[in-house]
């Protein structure tokens, strides 16, 4: 849930930023830039953390480290496309399946304890795919519908 204060954080300080700057404060863009910002930084970590990442995948998916560097060009990408209004809609659309696609990478993780700091089997297991992951998922996948979508 650490990665949730950054889509809060960003939110926040951008509402107040609008606020200041505008008058009022602008939900449309506070939202998709926190989520952009979220996805972005996730993003990055794809090639700090590339070991860990390709553990996730399971073991039938060839070509591990080439999809954890493609998700992690794809998060970026999709990071700045929801600060396009033109292509907002669609990059949130195609964000909703990227975060259906990745979940079962968190699961299979879950399922092996897989820790993707260290790149080792000393993870958490399901209890984070329970108290984290899954309520996380949640949040996103319906602030990418609410802010990506239905706002826009």
């Amino acid at each position: 849930m650490k990665l949730l204060s950054i889509l809060f954080g960003t939110f926040i300080l951008a509402l107040l930023a609008t606020f200041v700057l505008q008058g009022k404060p602008d939900f449309l863009f506070s939202g998709n830039l926190g989520m952009a910002v979220f996805i972005i930084f996730t993003g990055f970590s794809h090639f700090k953390f590339q070991k860990g990442m390709g553990m996730m995948i399971p073991e039938f998916v060839p070509g591990k480290m080439f999809w954890v560097y493609c998700t992690g060009v794809l998060e970026i990408a999709a990071g700045i496309g929801l600060m396009i209004p033109s292509i907002r809609e669609l990059t949130a659309i195609l964000l909703l399946i990227f975060y259906i696609l990745v979940f079962m990478a968190n699961i299979n993780s879950s399922k092996k304890n897989i820790n993707i700091f260290k790149a080792d089997y000393t993870g958490p297991g399901m209890q984070y795919l329970y108290r984290e992951r899954i309520p996380m998922q949640i949040i996103l996948i319906a602030w990418t519908i609410y802010f990506g979508i239905y706002l826009n």
